[in-house]
């Protein structure tokens, strides 16, 4: 069994991170433009909606597999988001998004004991996405975000 990891985007792994992709017809579900890592760490840099955001490669070993992004308000106990969730699509279909999500879940409760939800959108059309989401717990809400879907998990 692969252990999955989240790692910190840092200086040394930043590089690695800007070649992953998504399937071409999956680039609308996860961000407007490509590569998607950059759109993740222009972010982190600019703090977008004056939110703490911290990018993380999502890795299968030594092997950098995917990306997300944890966006977070270190004051509140509910404005924590996960962001541009991916998995490379040379490493789809394996169950590494399960793990990932499960890893990621487990890093915000770990580092963010005030932490009571976690917050993400899903694409209206990307149903894969939205099953993986309930399947770990995730409940959408009545409401929307960025014309998306709010899903939001009870910690």
């Amino acid at each position: 069994m692969t252990l999955i990891a989240l790692r910190e985007i840092t200086r040394e792994n930043w590089r690695e991170a800007l070649q992953l992709t998504v399937h071409p017809d999956q680039q609308r579900f996860v961000a407007d433009y490509a590569p998607i890592v950059l759109v993740g760490l222009a972010k982190a840099y600019v703090s977008q909606f004056g939110l703490t955001w911290l990018p993380y490669g999502i890795y299968a070993g030594h092997e950098m597999i995917g990306f997300l992004e944890l966006a977070l308000d270190p004051g509140s106990t509910d404005q924590y988001w996960m962001y541009h969730f991916f998995i490379d699509q040379r490493y789809q279909g394996k169950g590494y998004g399960k793990k990932a999500l499960a890893a990621f879940i487990e890093t915000v409760e770990r580092n963010y004991p005030e932490c009571r939800f976690i917050n993400l959108t899903v694409h209206p059309e990307n149903q894969p996405a939205q099953r993986l989401y309930i399947a770990a717990g995730f409940v959408r809400t009545r409401d929307e975000a960025f014309g998306e879907p709010l899903f939001r998990l009870h910690i």
